[in-house]
């Protein structure tokens, strides 16, 4: 087995996933807490159903725009090659970004509930996104395409240099607001009202929190797929719930869980050939249930 690895780790496509993925696990375990403990645990997933609306988008255009551009002149080769050097990121990032604003002042709003506001704008990005990838097919197997964009795929191995610094950039954001806004954060998480009291813009914090989501969640579309991305979320942070009591323990606890989870599912996935982000879902599954065991052996002691 560890010739087996070593074998594929020479590779630098897996190198490339398994940065990305540990990366992705620890941006998601620092906003994980966070949101369940505001009960926003679902934004995460409201914000992927966006982001899958938004990569149908992206991949509309890349194809509509090569059609167009098939020619022999010189500009239609210059089209061409700017359509495929350009990730689609460009596209979801601002989108889902924008979505994260609207879902918070339109929660805001008292004609429309937050639950409402979540539902509404999740739901009618994925109806979009689904019409649009079967209206604008870029391949006969429009039904596998969207398979692999809801619940992941090999896309993971398949990523370029430029990607991974792309998404070690957005991690390190990510990171840093978390690191500088950190009391902020705990205040606007257990105690809203107070806290605002007190002179913290809670309003902007929460923004604040729903952008940087927003960010975790274009980052790990390409690992676990856009309907896993609420696992990689809540998992983490409730089997660190189920031990430790103090908000800082328990996000380093959180952090620790993911990472581990995020690289043993990457590495089962490469070895068994399993999907990647169910595998990393399975063993955060895994995590829980071994935590709610200790949890439960450590109160009868």
């Amino acid at each position: 087995m560890f010739d087996k690895l070593a074998y594929y780790f020479s590779f630098p496509l897996v190198r490339y996933a398994l940065i990305v993925g540990l990366l992705v696990a620890l941006c998601s375990s620092l906003l994980g807490v966070t949101l369940v403990l505001k009960r926003f645990s679902f934004i995460g997933d409201g914000l992927s159903h966006v982001a899958f609306g938004a990569m149908s988008v992206a991949t509309v255009v890349d194809v509509s725009v090569k059609q167009a551009a098939s020619g022999d002149n010189a500009f239609a080769r210059w089209i061409t090659d700017v359509i495929e050097k350009t990730n689609s990121m460009v596209i979801v990032l601002p989108v889902t970004l924008i979505a994260a604003i609207l879902l918070l002042r339109t929660g805001q709003n008292t004609k429309i509930k937050g639950d409402s506001a979540l539902a509404m704008i999740s739901v009618g990005s994925l109806a979009i996104g689904y019409m649009l990838v079967n209206v604008f097919s870029a391949s006969a197997n429009v039904s596998g395409d969207v398979c692999s964009t809801l619940f992941g795929s090999t896309s993971i191995l398949t990523l370029s240099i430029s990607d991974v610094w792309l998404s070690v950039g957005l991690a390190v954001v990510v990171i840093a607001i978390f690191l500088i806004f950190y009391k902020q954060i705990f205040a606007v998480t257990f105690d809203e009202s107070f806290a605002q009291a007190t002179g913290v813009r809670a309003n902007s914090y929460n923004l604040l929190i729903a952008v940087v989501t927003s960010l975790i969640v274009v980052l790990a579309m390409n690992l676990v797929g856009s309907l896993l991305i609420s696992a990689l979320i809540i998992f983490p942070a409730l089997s660190a719930m189920r031990i430790f009591k103090s908000f800082k323990s328990v996000i380093i606890c959180s952090a620790v869980v993911s990472v581990v989870c995020a690289g043993s599912g990457l590495i089962a996935s490469i070895l068994f050939s399993t999907p990647v982000g169910s595998t990393i879902v399975t063993a955060d599954m895994i995590a829980f249930f071994l935590f709610s065991i200790t949890a439960k052996i450590l109160r009868r002691e």
